[in-house]
């Protein structure tokens, strides 16, 4: 995977810094090494169009998503460390697999951290409110990602710098999940307070790359966040109604069309969706027979648009065109070109979602089912429905006006007619509906896992979904990688910045396997 070159550009500076403080103790020497040209305090503005940025193609979008969408069957590895990782060989534990993203989340957290200081009582832009509920919202998601990742991991202390940009504690201590979930509302809460406010310095404006400034999407956000998060916890929850009643009120206040969802959409030419950045340049990934199969059960029109052929770039009419050859998970071959390939590897230019409008809606479905009112639900489901199809359809239009394939002189042939709206809500009515009839929570789930296959980068959050309904003793959705009965990786691996470094990280590390054994604490396990 690639290295940010910013991070070690980062560190220079610090190293640059530090050797600069410790050398000059007299006033006359300190301004000797002063560069008058350079600021060293960069407006949070700045900070956050990185951190927006970062969380988006890195932390989102980047290994955690391509990797998650194998253990969950929306794809299936068929060469080198994807394939190691289809057959559980060595990367599901190994520390060096997620490092990069290990180090992206904490560098964008600090990041985050840095322009809340700067925003709050005392700082150099304190009263700049609506900047520090942004950071208060980046820090939550950057955390969740965190929490969710790696269970019981360095927080408090993780990410922490002095006024010379220099680490604050060298080790720090591993905190609970429990704890690090607790920080993660507060930051959101804080949030929902300062999005309220105003900038009294300067606004964030053209630098919030993903609403532009606007705080009342922002605001959507951090209550979108919290029903997310809160049904994270619902398998350690000491009264369920009383937190899905919560999760109703947070959507309340979330979403309300599709224009709202925290779509990072600035992908173009140069700046790939990360899905199509890996694809593009490994083609390590396949068609997963295990979700074509759910589509099958559902004559799922998606069927017909989003197959295509790796090596004529023709669009497959469906599964029973002769050219379709789904990798059989678990048990395929490592091969190259061979099994198929979904227009979701081509998708240049489509966006990475921080949290779609389909999410809040099939959130809010769940909620209501598992209240008993799928009266209620079935509307909200349907519309959920088809927002994702038509989620679907951005990613082919994206795939099939991808600037870099058609460069290349391999663009795609598109051969079917897209999915109307029309056509989607009669698919769920004659298809979805009845299936809910039989039972609604079961049918929601499963529509959430089709929804989140795609290049937006929600492969992480099913892997959450997956691992919360095993916790509270769900199976809804069916996985068929045979490996799943002993090695279905419940978790993440420390990275190997701080399993090498930091005592505390090593010994929680250990050989790694504890990742097929232990689930983190909000799916159930001790940590």
């Amino acid at each position: 995977m690639k290295k940010n070159s910013y991070i070690i550009k980062g560190l220079l500076a610090v190293l640059i810094l530090s050797v600069t403080f410790v050398s000059c103790s007299e006033d006359a020497m300190d301004k000797v090494n002063v560069d008058k040209n350079h600021s060293t305090s960069v407006p949070s503005k700045f900070i956050l169009a990185d951190v927006i940025t970062s969380s988006a193609f890195n932390n989102v979008g980047g290994d955690f998503n391509t990797y998650l969408s194998i253990y969950v069957e929306h794809t299936v590895g068929v060469d080198n460390q994807l394939y190691n990782a289809e057959h559980r060989s060595n990367e599901p534990s190994a520390a060096s697999t997620f490092d990069n993203s290990w180090l992206n989340c904490y560098n964008a957290l600090k990041n985050a951290r840095i322009a809340i200081t700067k925003c709050s009582a005392g700082g150099s832009e304190e009263g700049n409110n609506v900047t520090k509920g942004i950071a208060e919202v980046l820090a939550a998601l950057n955390s969740g990602l965190i929490a969710d990742m790696f269970g019981d991991t360095p927080w408090s202390q993780a990410a922490v710098v002095n006024s010379t940009g220099t680490p604050l504690y060298l080790n720090p201590k591993i905190d609970t999940q429990t704890d690090i979930y607790k920080g993660i509302n507060q930051y959101l809460d804080d949030a929902i307070v300062d999005l309220k406010s105003t900038d009294k310095i300067s606004a964030i404006g053209s630098y919030d790359l993903l609403y532009g400034g606007n705080k009342a999407l922002w605001l959507k956000l951090a209550y979108g966040l919290k029903a997310r998060y809160t049904m994270h916890l619902l398998a350690k929850s000491a009264d369920k109604t009383a937190d899905l009643n919560k999760i109703l009120s947070y959507l309340d206040n979330s979403f309300t069309s599709v224009d709202d969802q925290a779509a990072f959409a600035i992908y173009d030419a140069t700046n790939l969706n990360p899905t199509f950045d890996f694809q593009w340049s490994r083609d390590g990934l396949g068609v997963s027979k295990s979700i074509s199969d759910k589509l099958v059960a559902r004559n799922d029109p998606r069927s017909r648009r989003v197959y295509v052929d790796p090596n004529s770039g023709n669009q497959l009419t469906g599964v029973s065109d002769p050219a379709f050859n789904p990798a059989p998970n678990g048990t395929n071959e490592q091969v190259k070109y061979t099994y198929s390939y979904t227009v979701y590897f081509y998708a240049q230019t489509a966006p990475t979602m921080l949290m779609s409008y389909h999410e809040a809606l099939f959130l809010r479905a769940e909620a209501l089912c598992r209240l008993n009112r799928s009266a209620e639900a079935l509307p909200v489901l349907k519309a959920a429905v088809v927002a994702a199809i038509a989620n679907t359809e951005v990613s082919v239009a994206a795939a099939m006006n991808a600037p870099t394939v058609i460069a290349a002189g391999s663009g795609l042939t598109e051969k079917t007619a897209a999915i109307t709206t029309a056509e989607a809500g009669t698919f769920f009515d004659t298809q979805i509906a009845p299936l809910f009839t039989s039972n609604p929570l079961q049918e929601t789930m499963i529509q959430k896992y089709i929804a989140f296959w795609g290049a937006s980068g929600e492969s992480t959050e099913t892997y959450n979904d997956i691992r919360r309904m095993k916790a509270l003793g769900e199976n809804f959705v069916t996985l068929a990688n045979p490996l799943n009965t002993t090695k279905f990786p419940l978790r993440l691996p420390y990275g190997t910045s701080d399993v090498t470094t930091n005592p505390a990280v090593e010994a929680a590390y250990g050989d790694g396997t504890y990742v097929y054994t232990i689930p983190v604490w909000w799916a159930g396990g001790a940590r």
